[in-house]
């Protein structure tokens, strides 16, 4: 895939890290440079990625085995990124995406200890050259992130995970990020919300100058 027009930029981080409050903060940063973009959400996106979501998130009697699970998520990645990720980027907008691949070498790698090879075939395979140009991952110990998803409502399938899984899903995170420094972003989610928004926009100047001039000169 040729380098498109518009920005991808995703957010990553375990439960109950504040990723909605911060896409918020993030898209509100975006408008107020004039960008256009969409805001979008994986597994999900689409119609037909969404009800795949649905299988994935539901507590069911027949249990996903961990490969199912992975295939589910990448088929539901094929569909996002052909029908709505793509042609966003090619149309210039860009595109703010809550979770993606990095995800599912963290949850699906990391938590459920799935070959990283097995995940790098299927990304090579569903993304072709199609690679986040930002990720901000959203940093928790977990014992604090599962007491904040907690107090949203009931938990899905994964929340339910316990507690040593998701240990494993934020020290993969974090070795994602030191394996790509230019590409990712640790941010502290663990800090007061005006010290995390702080942050987060400091880090947004820096990191998008270019690309904003860039996007204004279009």
């Amino acid at each position: 895939m040729q380098k498109s027009d518009g920005y991808f930029i995703t957010i990553e981080g375990i439960e109950g890290v504040g990723k909605s409050t911060n896409i918020a903060t993030l898209t509100k940063f975006l408008e107020e440079k004039g960008v256009e973009y969409i805001v979008t959400r994986e597994p999900g996106g689409t119609e037909l990625a969404e009800k795949i979501r649905e299988l994935l998130l539901e507590i069911s009697e027949e249990s996903i085995t961990e490969l199912s699970e992975l295939l589910l998520v990448f088929a539901a990645r094929a569909q996002h990124i052909e029908k709505l990720i793509k042609p966003a980027l090619q149309s210039g907008k860009w595109v703010v995406c809550d979770r993606f691949t990095d995800a599912t070498f963290a949850y699906q790698g990391g938590g459920r200890g799935l070959d990283q090879k097995i995940i790098s075939a299927l990304q090579s395979m569903v993304q072709d050259e199609l690679r986040p140009d930002l990720t901000i991952i959203l940093d928790l110990d977990p014992e604090t992130g599962l007491e904040r998803a907690t107090k949203r409502g009931s938990l899905d399938r994964f929340e339910q995970e316990k507690i040593e899984f998701f240990a494993r899903v934020r020290q993969s995170y974090l070795d994602i990020a030191a394996a790509e420094p230019q590409r990712c972003v640790v941010v502290d989610a663990s800090k007061p919300l005006e010290a995390v928004k702080s942050d987060l926009l400091n880090m947004l100047e820096q990191k998008l100058g270019t690309a904003l001039q860039e996007t204004n000169e279009q």
